[in-house]
């Protein structure tokens, strides 16, 4: 991962673990508030110091997404109870604390990306003399605000929609709506050839236009807007990749923190599915994802270097399918359906490479072929609490639970802070 070195005003506060003390000593070397908001160099380089917080350690959001919603929905097993954070949300129900470390460290790690975000936002219209690099920091920091609202949306029942200290709070539905708007206006700044000026600074790891409607169809998918779904993922090209770069400075948090370590957690057999949904055995994505390679790692968690995408191709046509079979277009969805289950060429080396489908032309039999696919095909991904959610698979209030609860309790550090955050929900 590239980073610049005026990012420190951005990774001073993960440096010092986040939290704020009275006894602070200001770094005379550091620049400030400022100078960093000021400067087109400084806007340019918080691009990178979102992606460095959203990214590195086992304290990062994407860390603690994947881990969580991986636990919560039984894609994960613990290894060790004595990594007591992680435990809780492998048992779920009410052993998850609103105190719990890792849900704490997901909802902080988003909202100071998001507030960074708020502050490009803020400052780069007054500061950004050339339209075109102006444009493109805008649309980065306008896509990194939607992925934090958007993936917030995920794992809460309400968000607020912005980050002052006493901000109301607003339905997930309103959270991703926005998200939505967000990445319209991302979509419509990131046009042309982005500048090299930006491509220099920030890296080429993700393909900003593609990686903008990937997330809109995401979001759009889990809003029911089926048919805006359904474009934005028709216009993804499917042979583009936008990923997290790692190396063995800023290593894989997944693999560093959990997979190498064998003592923390790993994957469950099967994608930790059972019955219906259980794995075809000759489904060659049970290799890529749940076969340890010499160092143990799996999937994307491989190495210290293995890069994280930012979204798979395969959702995207999960997507299409989805769309098709809510909309009782059967015929459509099979063939979408069998665009995955056939694939051998993934960009990203996920590769069913199994037969087309040959099961009932019932729509609740092609939905649940999806959901079986969207399991395994983005396994691991952080996704899959929201697709139990939406596929209404069975609850933690339900016999034979497949998720053991339905949101996370509102972090302490929030409720201790704004007396706007809402009661927690039961499970």
């Amino acid at each position: 991962m590239k980073i610049n070195k005026i990012i420190i005003y951005a990774l001073l506060p993960v440096l010092l673990g986040i939290t704020a003390c009275e006894n602070d000593i200001p770094n005379p070397n550091a620049a400030t508030d400022g100078q960093i908001l000021s400067s087109t160099d400084g806007l340019i380089g918080m691009i990178n110091g979102m992606k460095f917080r959203y990214t590195v350690g086992g304290g990062s959001a994407l860390y603690s997404g994947i881990s969580a919603n991986g636990l919560t929905t039984g894609e994960l097993q613990i290894l060790n109870a004595g990594n007591a954070e992680l435990a809780q949300l492998g048992n779920g129900f009410d052993n998850v604390s609103p105190a719990n470390a890792v849900i704490t460290r997901l909802w902080t790690g988003l909202n100071l990306i998001r507030a960074d975000a708020e502050k490009i936002l803020e400052n780069a219209p007054n500061v950004i003399n050339d339209a075109s690099n102006r444009s493109w920091v805008l649309a980065y920091a306008n896509f990194f605000k939607a992925l934090t609202l958007g993936t917030m949306a995920q794992f809460w029942e309400q968000v607020p929609l912005n980050t002052s200290v006493d901000a109301s709070f607003s339905t997930r539905d309103a959270a991703l709506t926005e998200a939505v708007r967000l990445l319209g206006e991302a979509s419509s700044q990131a046009s042309g050839s982005v500048p090299s000026s930006i491509s220099s600074a920030v890296g080429t790891d993700i393909d900003l236009p593609n990686a903008i409607k990937a997330l809109s169809a995401r979001y759009n998918l889990m809003l029911n807007n089926l048919d805006a779904a359904n474009s934005d993922a028709n216009a993804v090209d499917l042979s583009s990749t936008s990923v997290f770069r790692f190396d063995n400075i800023t290593p894989n948090p997944v693999f560093r923190s959990s997979l190498i370590t064998q003592n923390v957690y790993d994957v469950n057999p099967d994608f930790g599915l059972t019955g219906d949904l259980a794995p075809d055995a000759n489904d060659g994505r049970i290799a890529f994802y749940l076969t340890p390679n010499a160092e143990s790692g799996k999937g994307f968690f491989t190495s210290d270097d293995a890069s994280i995408p930012v979204y798979l191709p395969g959702e995207m046509t999960l997507i299409k399918a989805e769309v098709a079979a809510r909309q009782n277009r059967i015929s459509d969805a099979i063939a979408e359906l069998d665009n995955i289950l056939t694939k051998t060429d993934d960009v990203l080396g996920v590769n069913a490479n199994l037969p087309a489908y040959s099961g009932s032309n019932d729509q609740n039999a092609v939905l649940q072929e999806i959901y079986r696919n969207r399991a395994i095909e983005l396994f691991m991904t952080g996704l899959k609490l929201e697709d139990s959610r939406r596929f209404n698979r069975p609850g933690p209030n339900d016999s034979n639970f497949e998720r053991n609860r339905n949101y996370y309790p509102y972090p302490n550090v929030e409720r201790d802070n704004n007396p706007n955050t809402p009661p927690d929900p039961t499970i």
